[in-house]
């Protein structure tokens, strides 16, 4: 047996027993007491299987909390955390299918002796060259009950007065700052240990909130990155410093939450990724008698042990969870699965989305996000082309309006009013209002940076657009959406070969995104009507509409082929017969086959409607028709020509 001094070295890395601690080039590693154990153990027994029930006898023997399974994964993703491992593609510690792990590098001790300063020779331990085959490290853990959604409100109240305490702290400390000068954080999804599927919803509502919390911090030099991007890394196997680079971050919050009987136990860490040093690590078992008992009792908690841990450093003001009734409990549960149905982004999603929000409303009336999440749901199926514009964004605006009665500093839903006022009612002023009262009121909600971009752009202020949707970009890097507006962007602003460059990314993590079909429209400005058709029928394939067809009707005109130009006119017209719902379609096949007259008179049918494209200002398509007065005439009914003259006279 090795002896308790004994100094273990494996790659970059030095295991100090004595002292407990783990080196990495000569830097000190945070880890906690568990996880070092079960490291101990593996490199002890370098090249050879330790079983899970081996590491139970040994180092759970005493735990008077029965929970092995979920302390040994726990301390398993940890380790793989600090040692820049992944379970998919071991470098370090590798799973024994259905038996336990095995570490896998070679390792070599010695044993300075009781007194001596000087280190003797190394003997390496031998390791097994036997292949192993790779699967899932962690076993699930059984189903679990339910988990009520105050358990969330308590981890809520715990990460944030942590991680309020040390970026108050850590401003003080001299470092790179990206994005105006604030540090970038991601929440990574929170673990669903309970076994069920069906309680994700909870999970990832953690998530969502932990990011709108932490938003709201310190705005002014924390940056949180959104929800869209961080959900790509739910069940991810990815290295912590992968992710880091992936999403241009410098610290990562990760979590989990648990329920077993009648007991919760609660995790938490913040991760520096330069590093993979753990800032802060807790863990928390308790009794559930009393749940807002709890969320006080572990604030106070994490409060003292940051005044040990950082001495004299000020505090940055806890923020406050109100205390809440029992049918506030069930609205906030409510709300929680309205916003994991609201981002499958599907009509199916949005339906779900409404009857959660429209019951948290009956049971709590006074519950402001509640309304802004009905009003995002109403406008974002009224964008998806899902129903009737005027009665969808009629109740959105109702809902919106009344949260912000309710609480005037929802971001969100001065959002919803924003986006509104530019896709229904054309004013521009109010538009510009609500945009930037919403960045006022959260600098980290990306979508009300990525919608003002969107809004700058339509008005033909492309410096400001470019610079917006640059914000959004780095709060959610990953935003397929983002990225593709970003590219619609360069598409209004006439730059063709960098709009083709920046869908052609999006198409490829993504082949049928819709929004990138705006690439066949940048084809074509550029007369590579090849390209453009043979998009169109891949498209076809999967979605064969009345967007398509406009495409095709489009592209065949301009390229000559009038024939087959007007059958897919003919289709078009047809279809409206019937649905009403494509005019504005109809006016730019008319456009792609030279007929001015008739795509004029489309055109004003969609104004009529209210169905018209706010891109009209800046849409190279419709540029054949600009020396039109009655074309001019639409852009001064829609705001855009009065606006362009208050522009110049500024």
């Amino acid at each position: 047996m090795p002896e308790q001094n004994s100094i273990y070295r494996f790659g970059q890395y030095e295991l100090r027993v004595q002292t407990r601690e783990l080196y990495k080039q000569g830097i000190k590693l945070k880890l906690r007491p568990q996880p070092f154990q079960v490291l101990k153990l593996l490199v002890e027994r370098a090249g050879h299987a330790v079983t899970r029930d081996e590491l139970c006898q040994c180092l759970w023997s005493d735990e008077t909390f029965v929970d092995f399974e979920h302390g040994l994964n726990t301390s398993i993703k940890e380790l793989r955390g600090v040692l820049s491992d992944s379970a998919t593609e071991s470098r370090y510690i590798e799973t024994v299918p259905k038996l336990g792990y095995r570490f896998i590098v070679p390792v070599h001790a010695d044993d300075p002796g009781p007194s001596s300063g000087i280190i003797a020779p190394l003997k390496p331990i031998a390791v097994d060259s036997a292949a192993v085959q790779r699967i899932s490290p962690d076993r699930l853990p059984r189903p679990l009950p339910y988990l009520r959604p105050a358990v969330l409100a308590g981890l809520t109240v715990v990460v944030l007065l942590v991680l309020g305490t040390y970026f108050f702290w850590s401003r003080q400390r001299p470092r790179s700052q990206p994005l105006g000068g604030r540090t970038l954080v991601a929440v990574l999804p929170f673990e669903n240990l309970t076994g069920d599927a069906g309680q994700d919803y909870f999970s990832d509502g953690l998530t969502e909130e932990m990011i709108a919390q932490l938003g709201r911090l310190d705005p002014n030099h924390v940056g949180v990155i959104a929800r869209t991007s961080v959900m790509h890394y739910k069940h991810s196997q990815k290295p912590l410093d992968q992710i880091a680079h992936e999403l241009g971050v410098q610290y990562v919050l990760e979590g989990s939450v648990r329920r077993d009987a009648d007991k919760v136990r609660i995790t938490a860490q913040l991760i520096q990724t330069k590093d993979q040093t753990r800032l802060l690590s807790r863990e928390y078992d308790r009794e559930l008698a009393n749940l807002l008992v709890l969320q006080a009792e572990i604030a106070r908690e994490i409060t003292g042990e940051l005044q040990i841990a950082l001495g004299d450093a000020r505090h940055s003001n806890p923020v406050h969870q109100a205390s809440l009734s029992p049918s506030a409990y069930e609205a906030y549960d409510l709300y929680l699965k309205g916003r994991y149905f609201w981002n499958k982004r599907t009509p199916q999603g949005f339906e779900r989305a409404v009857e959660c929000f429209q019951r948290a409303i009956e049971k709590d009336p006074s519950y402001a996000r509640a309304y802004a999440g009905l009003a995002d749901s109403y406008a974002l199926t009224s964008a998806y082309g899902q129903g009737d514009s005027k009665e969808l964004m009629g109740k959105a605006r109702v809902a919106a309006v009344h949260a912000i009665e309710l609480d005037d500093t929802l971001a969100e839903a001065h959002t919803s009013l924003a986006v509104i006022a530019q896709n229904y009612d054309w004013d521009w002023q109010k538009v510009d209002k609500e945009y930037r009262r919403a960045i006022e009121l959260d600098s980290n909600y990306a979508t009300a940076h990525h919608w003002y971009a969107e809004s700058l752009a339509l008005q033909g202020r492309f410096d400001e657009a470019f610079l917006e949707i640059e914000r959004a970009r780095q709060l959610d890097p990953l935003s397929l959406i983002i990225a593709a507006d970003r590219g619609a962007i360069f598409y209004f602003s006439r730059q063709y070969d960098r709009a083709i460059e920046q869908f052609r990314a999006v198409l490829d993590m993504e082949p049928n995104f819709p929004r990138a079909q705006i690439l066949v429209l940048a084809y074509a400005q550029k007369g590579m009507y090849a390209e453009g058709l043979a998009d169109v029928e891949k498209w076809r394939k999967f979605e064969d509409g009345p967007v398509s067809w406009m495409m095709l009707a489009y592209l065949y005109g301009r390229s000559g082929q009038q024939d087959k130009a007007r059958t897919v006119l003919g289709k078009l017209k047809e279809f409206n017969r019937s649905t009403k719902t494509v005019p504005l379609a109809i006016a730019v096949a008319h456009i792609g086959i030279g007929d001015k007259e008739n795509a004029i008179a489309w055109l004003q049918k969609a104004y009529a409607e209210h169905s018209i494209s706010t891109a009209l200002k800046v849409d190279p398509i419709y540029d054949p028709l600009r020396d039109d007065l009655r074309f001019q005439e639409l852009l001064q009914l829609m705001g855009l020509t009065a606006l362009q003259i208050r522009l110049q006279m500024r």
